[in-house]
């Protein structure tokens, strides 16, 4: 193979010199080098195609030609003053040549690599508004220059891999032009509504029929919360005294007189009505700006941590793991052109709650442990909005009623008088979270520009605290650029 390249050069070479009409300029297949040796020895230096061959001309006649990686770079020596140079392998070597008394005439040092001269066209006909530059380096393609969207810079990437045969060995230096650096305004708002209410009455009945005592009583409970909201509020009616102190077995012949105490009377009835409502309102806010350059990630966390048991040693002592709970914000910015952002967001809104809790008991005198459960609501979306455009993610809504009764089978039917024997627990969640973002495309400034809660602020002295009750004095800057900070209550001051 290497003498069927040889030759096809030679020929070729061949039927360039013997031409007598002017030549063309030669191409970068086809180099021409010449070297004048009258001033001493001369030193070169050549970029080789792969596959591609090169004419050394020169002016004194050369006897030896020597390579020092012959498997590189292949030296035919046509004619005393003409030698080729044929590349074989990308890599790097070096050539020497001597005249007949073994004096130096050149050396030339020479790089093989792959040509890129078809890719770089390519590259322009299909990118024609960037600036692509396509260079060689062994056998990778590094790619420079600017381009108008990423979206380009990984078209120019994956052209580059087709050619190298190898992702590998494809550098990609290409640069978006402009602000890489993206800000978001995020706000998270959630409402939450909880609603609960409770509808139930206790009867206690004592009786002596036909000489017979008679005791009858309902008191159910309310499963749905577990609990009565409020033991100590109700509606009482009639008294039926217990047989004993202590004792939960009521006695239907003692009944409480005028005077508080218990009394004879064969018949007795004693009503409680428990009628309560419970409403609750939760308002969570929060309003994080982040700025990321782009590719990388930013993340945000208004919250805490809680310890979760996660393993013990052979000594017995517990590992702990601290999991996030809170407001949490990640984004990871991505500048396509220059009004272009690609933005992937991830938001999530968790606190802490009992249901689902893990309960470990105790033993042997210790106490046992509760490991808390989380409420999470959490989305997480991939956009493309232009610089200083908004998207909002809403709709995250979710809505839980629940209701149970408890009565007495078969009365609780009758007409009017089953209400008295019916008990009523219902219970009804609501909640909304709607995450509205800003994205800009932004560039930094002077720290001049900037103002914190803390500018302008000045403690109190004691007389003012003391006499005027103040427990902060706002020291305001005319002139002073940005945020000022403003005494907007009794105590403690927002940014306005």
């Amino acid at each position: 193979m290497r003498r069927l390249l040889i030759g096809l050069a030679l020929m070729a070479l061949g039927a360039l010199s013997g031409s007598t009409a002017a030549a063309p300029a030669p191409d970068a297949s086809a180099r021409v080098i010449k070297i004048s040796a009258k001033g001493g020895p001369v030193t070169e230096r050549l970029t080789l195609p792969l596959n591609k061959a090169a004419v050394v001309q020169l002016d004194t006649d050369a006897r030896d030609v020597l390579v020092s990686s012959p498997d590189i770079v292949d030296a035919v020596v046509r004619t005393p003053r003409r030698i080729f140079l044929l590349a074989l392998k990308t890599g790097q070597t070096n050539a020497f040549f001597f005249d007949g008394a073994g004096h130096q005439i050149a050396s030339i040092d020479i790089r093989v690599e792959k040509d890129v001269t078809d890719l770089s066209a390519m590259i322009r006909a299909a990118m024609p508004g960037s600036n692509v530059k396509v260079s060689a380096l062994n056998d990778n393609v590094v790619l420079s220059g600017t381009v108008t969207s990423a979206q380009e810079s990984a078209r120019a990437q994956d052209m580059a891999a087709r050619f190298a045969g190898d992702p590998t060995k494809v550098v990609n230096m290409l640069r978006v032009p402009g602000s890489e650096q993206v800000m978001i305004r995020v706000r998270i708002a959630e409402m939450q509504r909880n609603v609960a209410k409770q509808f139930g009455i206790d009867l206690a009945s004592a009786a002596v029929v036909g000489g017979v005592p008679i005791v009858a009583s309902s008191a159910p409970q309310f499963a749905l919360l577990g609990r009565a909201l409020n033991d100590l509020t109700g509606a009482g009616a009639g008294m039926v005294c217990d047989a004993n102190a202590g004792s939960t077995v009521l006695n239907p012949l003692t009944v409480y007189n005028s005077g508080g105490q218990c009394s004879v009377s064969p018949n007795n009835l004693q009503g409680t009505l428990k009628a309560l409502e419970q409403v609750g309102l939760v308002h969570t806010l929060a309003e994080p700006n982040l700025t990321a350059v782009s590719g990388e990630t930013a993340k945000f966390l208004a919250g805490g941590e809680f310890p979760v048991p996660v393993s013990r040693d052979r000594d017995g002592n517990v590992t702990v793991e601290f999991k996030p709970f809170g407001v949490g914000l990640s984004f990871t910015p991505v500048v396509l052109s220059a009004g272009r952002i690609s933005l992937q967001v991830s938001t999530e809104v968790s606190e802490l709650t009992n249901t689902g809790a893990f309960t470990l008991q105790g033993s042997g005198g210790v106490a046992g442990l509760t490991i808390p459960a989380l409420s999470v609501r959490r989305t997480s979306t991939t956009v493309e909005v232009p610089s200083g455009g908004s998207f909002a993610i809403a709709g995250l809504m979710q809505h839980t009623s629940k209701q149970v009764l408890e009565a007495l089978p078969g009365v609780k039917d009758m007409p009017i008088l089953g209400a008295l024997f019916r008990s009523r627990d219902y219970q009804n969640n609501e909640s909304e979270l709607v995450v509205i973002i800003s994205a800009y495309l932004v560039t930094p400034t002077t720290a001049a520009n900037l103002a914190a809660p803390t500018d302008g602020f000045v403690s109190p002295t004691d007389p003012e605290t003391i006499l005027l009750g103040r427990l902060n004095a706002v020291n305001d800057k005319p002139g002073t650029p940005g945020a000022k900070p403003n005494a907007a209550a009794a105590s403690g001051f927002i940014v306005q």
